[in-house]
């Protein structure tokens, strides 16, 4: 991965190009329209061309593909969209919200971003995309602000644009990492891709933050139909003659169920080997389906971003869902995904609530967001805050300011919080040596 790593000097210009463009915009705009606002079509308050008070966003992710699928993620975005409409918009205005496929293709990603800054949306909210490298030019190019993608890719914690609201792979891996010190060998089984070469140094971080020896990295197809020869060899290099048996960790995403089917055949000559993941790759429904309490997943350390589906406070996300949504199989409550878009819209309202009677659009929401504003989630997260520079700036992650990871374990089947309350991975991620 030589040569992709951000540095302070290619963060720095980007800002500044984006605030340097503005100010002419906003000079050139005075001058043209100060006294011909009906000319310009534009009503004081609205938001570009839509001139009825109207507010515009896009959400994608990918859909119908062979490899990860994130469909709940723009469903729910739709049915925020109603909810919130329902109740009289944000200050009055309308949301309206705009959807795209980039079908966990590169291309595809690029012409949702060309799509997005076509249409004047003010911001992309609670996003999957793999390709960062693909739609992020397009989106610094037209100013727009990227508010809570689903940290699949480090860009998303270095571009000046990029407002996330969890610590995305680094912060799960660094966490269970930490979480399986005491583990015998360790495994990792990941994709043969650019977001896959960034998996293994960020577990190891945790790994050897507890006097752990680095795992055995092992690649693997994206998009593979079996992987009985990587879980064979899995199993041979965590197996081992003492007590401390080793531990598994398969981070393919939605190709995770295929390899614990390949997994579970394959174990039957190596039953104490344990398995460890990250939560977007198992949730409730696929332990239920894998066997509940006798399945491969019971005692797997499993790190998440947010607390526990059941937890009370994911009732205002379960109400939208009940209102707008229900019935909606896209949408999952304990879905990874879903429930980053529902803090990512929260983080959105927000900052439309602190423009007040004022111009939103592409600009204003990224000028509030640089200009400190603190945003709650109901303790789902830690107050956000996005500062030019973050603590973990010094290594590559400028933009990631929410290090904080839940650990849960599977435990008669049922997917229970390990630890109260959330895990500081700040200082493991401090510690991590990732070259992008």
């Amino acid at each position: 991965m030589t040569g992709r790593r951000r540095t302070r000097s290619t963060f720095l210009p980007g800002l500044l190009t984006r605030h340097a463009r503005k100010g002419v915009l906003s000079a050139g705009t005075a001058v043209a329209c100060a006294s011909l606002l009906a000319a310009c079509g534009v009503v004081p308050g609205t938001t570009g061309d839509v001139g009825d008070g109207t507010i515009t966003v896009m959400t994608w992710a990918p859909q119908n593909t062979k490899a990860t699928n994130k469909p709940g993620m723009p469903a729910f975005a739709h049915a925020y969209a109603r909810w919130i409409n329902a109740k009289g918009g944000i200050n009055g205005r309308k949301l309206n919200v705009l959807t795209c496929n980039d079908h966990n293709d590169s291309v595809a990603a690029a012409k949702c971003a060309r799509r997005a800054a076509k249409e004047n949306v003010v911001a992309v909210v609670g996003s999957y995309s793999q390709y960062a490298d693909s739609f992020f030019p397009s989106l610094e190019g037209a100013g727009i602000p990227y508010i809570g993608g689903y940290g699949a890719t480090n860009a998303e914690f270095t571009s000046p644009l990029s407002y996330p609201v969890n610590g995305g792979q680094p912060a799960l891996l660094a966490g269970l990492g930490s979480a399986l010190a005491e583990c015998g060998p360790v495994a990792l089984i990941r994709p043969d891709t650019i977001a896959g070469d960034q998996l293994p140094p960020l577990l190891d971080s945790g790994l050897k933050a507890g006097g752990h020896r680095a795992s055995n990295d092992q690649r693997a197809a994206e998009d593979a139909t079996e992987y009985d020869d990587q879980a064979e060899r899995a199993l041979r290099t965590t197996s081992t003659d003492r007590a401390d048996q080793g531990c598994v960790v398969p981070a393919l995403g939605d190709r995770n169920g295929t390899f614990m089917d390949s997994f579970r055949r394959a174990r039957e000559d190596y039953p104490e080997v344990r398995t460890a993941t990250v939560l977007g790759s198992v949730d409730q429904t696929v332990i239920d389906a894998t066997g509940g309490a006798s399945g491969p997943y019971e005692g797997s350390y499993i790190t998440g971003w947010y607390p526990v589906a059941s937890d009370p406070r994911w009732d205002g996300m379960k109400q939208v869902i009940r209102e707008q949504a229900f019935g909606d199989n896209r949408i999952d409550p304990a879905d990874a995904g879903v429930q980053t878009t529902w803090i990512a819209y929260t983080v959105f309202r927000q900052v439309v609530e602190s423009l007040g009677d004022g111009e939103v659009s592409a600009d204003t929401v990224a000028e509030a967001l640089d200009d400190g504003l603190k945003v709650t989630t109901g303790s789902l997260t830690p107050t956000l805050r996005w500062r030019f520079q973050d603590k973990l700036a010094a290594v590559g992650f400028p933009r990631l300011v929410n290090a904080n990871v839940t650990l849960q374990v599977v435990r008669d089947g049922r997917l229970v919080s390990a630890r109260k309350g959330f895990v500081d991975t700040t200082k493991t991620l401090q510690d991590t040596d990732v070259d992008y």
